[in-house]
């Protein structure tokens, strides 16, 4: 391979079956690869040549390089891969390949797709309670469910415990129809859906009937001691205080916790204080906690979705409202 230059970049892959995956049916990845980094690609045979400015020469030589070998893996290459690859080309040469964050499930191999999933999953195999903040779309609670899944998986603890605090964005639970857990089944959707993912359904069905697998709302947690478990806490800036710490201290020998969340999206009425702001300024820096925080640049749902996230911060920015305390203001609905 060239180095970049005035005259491109030349790539050349052995494989042509490979290449035709990695360039997409009609060349729909490489096209999407020029229009996110602003290089031009030429396909010619088994060779690629990018030219353009520099660095946009560099983030889409790396990102095909990635794409390569995600293809003789035998992994799929669609559009969000090719997204995910770009995401990751910023990262540094030691940190591009991401095999080690790579997480197998019964029903798929989950793959970090931005930088900040990547170091997200690190922390969870090396911490024993991790936080997972920032906004919506991240994969906080994907990576977290995936994670648990191959712990269990692989003997490292007996059971998953999913947990959400049960506050409406606006609804009323009393109005909802049925029994309390008809009631909540709602708020802990989410958490099915990510099981779903992982595993056939059959079996979430056996391992949630057997109690191998538990979802339920946080208030179900007190008094209880959770060992050999795989504890994950989604929607935690919903918790007060007294909630939060009831939960982390629920925590028993052989154990792991996640707890994600997203301080700019509180559902709590006006005036209370989220438990998970005072739990991350309280842990901060404590032995044994680690801590992965994202961006808009992390999201992996639709482009749109970043744009949201950022056109939300900057409308915050402008207003100064960072500089108040989140837990005066109005919830974010």
């Amino acid at each position: 391979m060239a180095a970049p230059r005035d005259g491109g970049t030349c790539l050349r892959f052995d494989d042509n079956g490979l290449m035709s995956a990695l360039c997409g049916a009609h060349d729909a990845n490489l096209a999407r690869l020029e229009q996110k980094t602003g290089a031009t690609i030429h396909a010619r045979g088994n060779r690629l040549t990018v030219t353009g400015p520099e660095d946009a020469q560099v983030t889409a030589v790396s990102a095909l390089k990635s794409l390569y070998k995600a293809a003789s893996n035998g992994g799929a290459v669609a559009q969000p891969d090719v997204d995910a690859a770009i995401r990751m080309a910023g990262e540094a040469p030691d940190r591009q390949d991401t095999a080690d964050v790579a997480i197998r499930t019964p029903r798929r191999l989950v793959n970090a797709r931005s930088p900040g999933q990547a170091a997200y999953v690190r922390a969870l195999r090396a911490y024993e309670m991790t936080f997972g903040l920032g906004p919506a779309g991240t994969g906080k609670t994907y990576l977290a469910v995936a994670c648990a899944v191959n712990m269990m998986q692989s003997g490292q603890v007996e059971r998953l415990i999913l947990s959400r605090p049960a506050v409406e964005a606006g609804e009323r639970l009393g109005f909802l129809p049925g029994d309390l857990r008809e009631k909540v089944d709602p708020y802990l959707r989410p958490l099915y859906d990510a099981l779903y993912e992982m595993l056939p359904g059959d079996r979430v069905a056996k391992q949630l009937e057997s109690g191998e697998i538990e979802v339920a709302p946080l208030a179900f947690m007190r008094g209880r001691t959770l060992s050999n478990a795989f504890i994950i806490l989604d929607e935690a800036q919903n918790t007060t205080p007294m909630q939060m710490k009831m939960l982390l201290t629920r925590l028993g020998e052989n154990s792991r916790m996640v707890v994600t969340g997203d301080l700019s999206q509180v559902d709590l009425p006006r005036g209370v204080r989220s438990g998970l702001r005072d739990a991350v300024e309280i842990m901060d820096g404590m032995d044994g906690v680690g801590f992965a925080h994202f961006g808009h640049v992390d999201v992996v749902r639709h482009d749109l979705v970043s744009r949201i996230v950022q056109a939300y911060d900057a409308r915050d920015n402008a207003q100064g409202r960072l500089n108040l305390e989140p837990d005066e203001e109005a919830p974010v609905r």
